[in-house]
């Protein structure tokens, strides 16, 4: 998959790539980024007209409610890039008249899935290469100026997930809620995401149950300590946590904003700041509720000899994930941070909209919620919870 893997870095650097298929080749590039020079120069190395390709969550932003999968608009005549990038994530936007819609190709629609992979904006512009034009495209493809991959390569990129990680470097790192620590680095096999376990205490002193915490990263709350989340609370008093009782595992993992990024997160926080909540500003972009993969954390805890787990979460999908990976998660404890005016709202949706437990954390404010280890029922079995 190398060269889907190489796909995956123009793409981010903002240049077309090719997608090959039986249908017909298809030159895509990311409407992020893209200006008038460029999409004029797509148009003219293919011969066909530019179609805007945006996913069913995007879709659904612009009132077209019905649809269930990524679309192909044309557009006649072909806004520039201004307008494409305001169709593409800007609230308020509307199609224009005579647009015609069909759903997304495999290759449209894998284009999409590899914007998504390294956190830009799901939305491309798309031109199918004309016949006159296929000799040019050939020529850029030779003079390695243009990267072509097939679609099928580049959507077994996609389905496989993080793959197999290489564990890079660790090191000894004291923390002041966990003084014998040590990070250890892995990195997926693209090469896009890095992620870290924080091993505390030993190993041989551990519960059987391991407590483990699945943390995605926050640079807004975990650094700079944002009002509007308590991811910074839960991060220290999960490590916090873990020490207490005797030592674990917590998993710092590269899925900033639910796995969209910091840029599409803070386009996410000003549509919060226009009166979305945090899943429909998502949306608006084009993302679902949650884009993370938490097969990566089920790969780290593997390659660190770790089956059997007490899970530190608020999140049944944690869970889910991790049970349906082959881990033993046998008991599951809450984790809170402060309730304050600033971040309510946002744990409420997370609660009402995503199943969070988080009923005794929003109903007894004026007092500590619990957070005592539960036993969870082994997988399959009805989950009260």
């Amino acid at each position: 998959m190398r060269q889907a893997e190489r796909a995956l870095f123009d793409l981010r650097r903002g240049l077309p790539i090719l997608l090959r298929q039986a249908a017909g080749d298809v030159l895509v590039q990311a409407v992020e980024g893209l200006d008038d020079d460029a999409l004029a120069a797509l148009q003219s190395l293919t011969g066909s007209p530019a179609r805007l390709i945006l996913s069913q969550h995007r879709m659904a932003a612009l009132g077209h409610h019905g649809t269930t999968q990524s679309a192909a608009l044309a557009l006649s005549p072909l806004p520039s890039s201004r307008i494409l990038r305001e169709l593409a994530w800007m609230r308020g936007a509307a199609l224009p008249a005579g647009t015609r819609e069909s759903p997304a190709g495999p290759a449209e629609s894998t284009a999409l899935r590899l914007l998504g992979r390294v956190q830009l904006v799901p939305a491309a512009v798309a031109c199918s290469v004309a016949p006159a034009q296929a000799g040019a495209i050939e020529a850029e493809v030779a003079s390695g100026r243009l990267l072509a991959v097939s679609t099928a390569e580049a959507q077994q990129l996609c389905d496989s997930g993080p793959g197999a990680l290489t564990r890079i470097s660790e090191a000894r790192v004291p923390l002041a809620e966990a003084e014998n620590s040590r990070f250890v680095l892995f990195r997926e096999a693209d090469g896009v995401h890095e992620h870290v376990a924080i091993v505390i205490g030993n190993a041989e002193h551990w519960p059987e149950a391991v407590p483990v915490r699945l943390h995605s990263s926050c640079l807004t709350g975990d650094l700079f300590g944002s009002l509007r989340c308590d991811c910074g609370e839960q991060l220290r008093r999960g490590v916090a946590a873990i020490n207490a009782q005797g030592g674990g595992i917590l998993l710092y993992l590269s899925q900033e904003g639910r796995g969209i990024g910091l840029a599409n997160k803070l386009r996410a926080y000003g549509l919060q700041d226009e009166g979305l909540d945090t899943i429909d500003a998502d949306q608006v972009i084009g993302f679902s509720k949650d884009e993370r993969d938490f097969r990566v954390a089920h790969e780290m805890l593997d390659q660190l000899g770790v089956q059997k787990v007490m899970l530190l979460t608020n999140n049944p999908s944690k869970v889910e994930a991790l049970q349906h990976a082959g881990i033993n998660v046998i008991a599951r404890q809450a984790i809170y941070g402060e309730v304050t005016t600033q971040n309510q709202r946002y744990l409420q949706t997370k609660a009402k909209r995503h199943g969070h437990w988080l009923k005794e954390l929003l109903s007894e404010q004026d007092e500590p919620a619990s957070a005592e280890p539960e036993r969870l029922p082994a997988p399959g079995a009805a989950n009260h919870l």
